[in-house]
């Protein structure tokens, strides 16, 4: 039936959605590495706090609606555990860049190093997670939905799913 197939191609698709968190990420860290050396402070300081706050909240979606769902529809639970993690090392990262002043001898250092966490990451579930979600039949459509909703509370977007820009100096993505 038309409403139980799901559509691959389509943006509401939870994987799509992630997916598309994980370029928006990926441009960033690229930003930042392009300032990092000769950049004004207060420019680098805008890129880190939106990499932190698009990844605090995509963590939190994916650690609250994603990987429960994939948890029961796969079987390498192995996978989702590295996921979560890899996760928490990221998260313990964050949490030192916020509490740190971007003039830190390791400022720039640990926001390297945070990328290269996740790029790891984000290799990992796209390469090997999402494949075999995919492959296990869930509803991706619903799971992007909730998803959406989830970051539409935190702030993370707008009605039609777009990031709006963050307002501010604190990370209000934070629980």
């Amino acid at each position: 039936m038309a409403t139980t197939r799901k559509s691959a191609a389509s943006a509401n698709d939870a994987i799509a959605i992630l997916t598309a968190d994980h370029k928006k990420v990926k441009k960033l860290f690229k930003d930042f590495e392009k300032i990092k050396e000769d950049g004004e402070a207060a420019d680098k300081e805008a890129i880190v706090q939106e990499i932190c706050a698009e990844l605090t909240v995509h963590a939190e979606a994916e650690e609250e609606i994603f990987y429960p769902a994939a948890r029961e529809a796969i079987e390498e639970q192995d996978l989702l555990d590295e996921a979560e993690v890899e996760h928490a090392s990221a998260k313990d990262l964050i949490a030192q860049i916020e509490a740190m002043d971007s003039s830190d001898p390791l400022y720039d250092a640990k926001v390297t190093v945070l990328g290269e966490y996740i790029d790891h990451h984000v290799e990992e579930e796209e390469k090997e997670m999402f494949p075999k979600v995919k492959k296990a039949k869930l509803d991706l459509e619903a799971l992007g939905e909730e998803i959406l909703q989830f970051k539409e509370t935190k702030g993370a977007v707008g009605m039609d799913g777009v990031a709006k820009p963050k307002s501010g100096k604190s990370s209000s993505a934070r629980m």
